[in-house]
């Protein structure tokens, strides 16, 4: 894995365009600004092909959808893949309404993305595969096994070369991969399931590190996710640590862990496995 990934981010500070959930915007901003990325959050369907002209990489995320954000998805969109841009998808609970799967189908379809990052449920529905979808969560009938992990990574190869994305399949075992290779990534803590925007804002952080480290996307992407779970270990180490600390606390300590890794300290406690 290209060694100055995480550097390689701070040291070029990415602006990333994010229409994304407003439940979680504000964390996803400090999640970037915390990476080393700058945030620039709009969209207005009259701005949006302005803004995401001014910025380096665009995240398209469904999680608060409604149906004047659409076009403007669709806007964004089209104009970063004219100028080259990194563009990353969340669809966040597709499967759990009409207008959410319409409208994961229709970006799909419209836009090419760099990166679709999603849980096994989301990402399933996305491939027309029957899942179990539960609101924004993934299905523990779905979650990706030790058992299961075999057929999930050809299922990611497989959509890899049908979509031309980079798919991440985050859980309790992420699987990021292209058509070729997969990375298989057992870091991150249980208590990440309980903070709202834990997915939210590792999707803004796997734009940064793809936008900055382009050559490398499938290992900028798991190093990503990689770095998110990690750090998420970090924080619940220090929670513990703290008295009367809890998931109010661990969301900080994330945010605060992020904004400290370095390519070192990836190296030293990643758990990562190449297919």
């Amino acid at each position: 894995m290209k060694p100055d990934l995480i550097q390689t981010v701070r040291t070029h500070t990415p602006l990333i365009h994010c229409i994304t959930n407003y439940v979680t915007v504000n964390d996803v901003a400090n999640i970037l600004l915390a990476c080393g990325a700058s945030p620039i959050m709009a969209d207005d369907a009259q701005e949006v092909e302005e803004i995401t002209a001014l910025c380096d990489g665009l995240v398209l995320n469904i999680g608060t959808l409604n149906s004047r954000t659409i076009d403007s998805m669709l806007l964004a969109g089209k104009r970063a893949n004219a100028l080259g841009h990194t563009v990353v998808l969340d669809p966040v609970g597709v499967g759990a309404s009409r207008l959410r799967t319409e409208t994961a189908k229709k970006l799909l379809q419209q836009v090419q993305f760099s990166v679709i990052r999603g849980n096994i449920s989301e990402i399933s529905t996305l491939c027309g595969i029957d899942s179990h979808t539960q609101g924004v969560d993934a299905a523990p009938a779905d979650a990706v096994t030790e058992e299961t992990l075999e057929k999930a990574i050809a299922f990611a190869k497989q959509f890899s070369a049908q979509t031309g994305a980079v798919i991440a399949i985050t859980g309790a075992i992420d699987i990021v991969a292209d058509s070729e290779t997969a990375y298989i990534i057992r870091n991150g803590h249980a208590i990440m399931s309980k903070v709202t925007g834990t997915g939210c804002m590792l999707t803004a952080v796997v734009a940064a590190y793809c936008q900055a480290n382009p050559e490398v996307l499938t290992q900028a992407a798991a190093a990503a996710v990689a770095a998110m779970g990690l750090c998420g270990e970090l924080a619940y180490e220090r929670m513990q640590r703290t008295p009367l600390a809890g998931t109010s606390s661990f969301r900080t300590f994330l945010i605060d862990a992020i904004s400290r890794i370095d390519d070192e300290t990836l190296r030293e406690g990643i758990k990562i496995e190449v297919r």
